[in-house]
């Protein structure tokens, strides 16, 4: 855990590397800009740093470098067949853990309750499936989920909320979508659709340097890696 925020640092800078080399090649490729974000959203790839970063600290607490998926991480569902994760670790047909990474560039009225769904029928549909057995002879496994959102003024300004029939939650009323999904992640934990969940921020020009914020502490990256790395000492002293 040493150094932890240096390597946040190289994460985030590997994101908005990534993002700007993939919308150059496709714009020189097609002779022009593809539409909005569509160039960099579609390519994949940009998260890798955060996937990387989170292999390595399960590998440091003894976990089986073999045993963590990042490609072909699928695993079964209850209300759907199966759903492919980002990182999944199995070891010895035991799932251990199961992770998320999210971002949102622009588009945050479009795509904000998109995530919101996405996320909560992702925990929904694991945690029924388990519950049913699909992971027989696991014990229960970690749940994880990271979003880095960009930090720019659409994102930070007030946002208003309509009502219609009935009244809207207080906390909601002209929150920014920022502070949205600050909210949206403190009540996944809570209500425990995941066992850590990390929410961090970040403008291009920052976050080329390695710069970023984060809206919470308790949503921090550190958190979100202490939980994770205790819940793979614990199993790594039984194999």
């Amino acid at each position: 855990m040493s150094k932890l925020e240096e390597k946040v640092s190289e994460a985030i800078r590997h994101f908005w590397e990534t993002r700007e080399a993939q919308q150059k090649k496709q714009g020189s490729e097609t002779g022009r800009r593809d539409y909005g974000n569509r160039s960099a959203v579609t390519a994949g790839a940009q998260l890798d740093g955060f996937v990387n970063l989170v292999s390595s600290l399960l590998v440091d607490s003894g976990i089986p470098e073999a045993t963590i998926h990042t490609k072909q991480a699928i695993l079964p569902d209850y209300f759907r067949p199966t759903k492919d994760w980002d990182l999944i670790v199995v070891v010895d047909r035991h799932l251990l853990a199961s992770i998320e990474f999210k971002s949102q560039v622009g588009s945050f009225g479009n795509n904000f309750n998109n995530r919101v769904e996405e996320a909560l029928g992702s925990a929904t549909d694991l945690w029924t499936a388990y519950r049913e057995g699909a992971f027989k002879p696991s014990q229960r496994p970690w749940l994880g989920y990271l979003m880095l959102l960009e930090d720019t003024q659409l994102s930070t300004r007030p946002v208003r909320v309509k009502q219609t029939y009935f009244q809207v939650f207080e906390e909601f009323h002209q929150a920014s979508y920022a502070k949205r999904y600050e909210l949206f992640c403190q009540r996944l934990m809570r209500e425990r659709l995941y066992d850590g969940v990390c929410l961090l921020m970040s403008d291009k020009s920052n976050g080329l340097r390695g710069k970023y914020l984060e809206p919470s502490e308790e949503l921090g990256f550190r958190n979100f890696a202490t939980s994770l790395i205790g819940q793979a000492l614990a199993f790594a002293k039984n194999l």
